[in-house]
């Protein structure tokens, strides 16, 4: 099989195209590397790509928000299916550059929709986030769920992806299938994520930044989990049968959650993170962030139901495992 992978060198990608590339896949990559944060560490993912992929992997620096690069990098490869993780991460950002978010997560998924649909892909799965869920008070956040008020520019340009995905499903019967991920975390993570922020910041001996007070609940999902339930979804089509998917489609379109079914507070995680720093947090507690949710938690019935989905690696163990990342890769 061959696929597209989209954002190869941010934090998903680079962990998905990992284990395509370790099952036998060919992978293409694509990414701007763009300076949202640091390239060096998006170019080191790269050439882990390309030191363990050889000639099984591919890699073009474009910008997917363009069509005609697009185009140009893609004309002569062979692609059977696509993987669309790229997009402008982050909440708070985009209050401060809402133009990316257009750029990228509007035109540039369009764009990919454009791919799938002139190349007659046998499947594109692509990344959607809980952030679609905005301030739902009902716990866990179900796929079934109305989400029509986002609370952040982002959160409303991916709710805008999984409609506009929606209907190339129905127009042209492209078989897609949407993931919203619930605050992913591991090894090879991102720098502007908390788990990274508040690793460096400890190590540091630096104030960490605690917004809502503390009362903050988040559904952090490993790496590996994600990455078994991201290839279980690329290998599984939804069917073009008229029946009814995970999400209401009755098109070739399937939305799922993808997360570790655990709501963990936020302070309980600053303890593990302690821990495995061996050092105490100095703790700036500061009010609630706009753009920001007080809880996430995953419903994943519907994945776990249709594609055997098992998230199983806990906070205790994964955290951990991302300090000892942390501090190998900084030669901390």
């Amino acid at each position: 099989m061959r696929v597209l992978v989209t954002g190869a060198a941010g934090f998903i990608g680079h962990a998905l195209s990992r284990a395509l590339l370790a099952r036998g896949n060919r992978v293409v990559g694509i990414d701007n590397l763009n300076s949202y944060y640091q390239v060096s560490l998006k170019r080191d993912r790269v050439a882990t790509l390309m030191e363990g992929g050889g000639n099984r992997f591919a890699f073009h620096e474009i910008d997917f928000s363009d069509m005609a690069a697009l185009d140009a990098a893609l004309d002569s490869a062979e692609i059977d299916r696509v993987v669309h993780l790229g997009a402008q991460a982050g909440v708070r950002y985009s209050i401060e550059n809402p133009q990316a978010y257009v750029r990228s997560n509007l035109a540039g998924h369009v764009n990919l929709l454009e791919f799938g649909r002139h190349r007659s892909l046998a499947h594109m799965v692509y990344a959607s986030s809980s952030s679609v869920y905005g301030g739902n008070a009902k716990l866990p956040f179900s796929v079934d769920d109305r989400v029509d008020h986002p609370v952040s520019l982002y959160a409303a340009t991916k709710r805008a992806d999984e409609l506009m995905s929606e209907t190339y499903a129905h127009l042209f019967r492209l078989p897609l299938t949407g993931l919203r991920f619930f605050t992913v975390y591991g090894p090879w993570g991102r720098p502007d994520m908390m788990l990274w922020n508040f690793t460096r910041r400890i190590l540091a001996g630096e104030p960490i930044p605690v917004f809502n007070h503390g009362d903050m609940y988040r559904d952090f999902t490993y790496i590996d989990d994600i990455i078994a339930g991201v290839l279980a979804c690329l290998d599984s089509p939804p069917a073009d049968d008229g029946a009814e998917k995970a999400g209401g489609s009755v098109k070739p379109h399937a939305l799922y959650n993808i997360g570790n079914n655990r709501s963990e507070h936020l302070m309980k995680v600053v303890g593990i993170l302690e821990e495995a720093c061996g050092k105490k947090a100095q703790i700036e507690l500061l009010p609630m962030q706009p753009g920001d949710v007080h809880k996430t938690f995953a419903d994943i019935g519907a994945i776990s139901r249709d594609l055997g989905y098992a998230p199983s690696t806990s906070i205790e163990e994964g955290v951990p495992a991302f300090v000892d990342w942390y501090r190998h890769y900084h030669g901390v």
